[in-house]
């Protein structure tokens, strides 16, 4: 029998983030600022990301964030 009248979470149960919690950002989009096309392996996930030209933009795994923000010539956009 419950304590609670049936409505604490079971075992297991996902709990949502807190009141004034960010949500996490589930992509990460790149600009590319150079002057040809550049492919970047991210280091995390091991994906290639094609910049086909001067502003192209391409969205990127949160994980390869950190290693895309170390390449000259590409942009995180906000």
């Amino acid at each position: 029998m419950g304590c609670c009248g049936g409505t604490r979470p079971g075992p297991g149960a996902a709990l949502g983030p807190g009141p004034g919690a960010r949500p996490r950002r589930s992509t990460v989009e790149f600009e590319y600022v150079g002057a040809t096309a550049m492919t970047v392996t991210g280091p995390a996930t091991g994906r290639r990301y094609r910049f086909d030209g001067p502003g192209a933009r391409v969205v990127v795994d949160p994980r390869d964030r950190p290693g895309l923000a170390a390449v000259p010539r590409l942009r995180q956009l906000a």
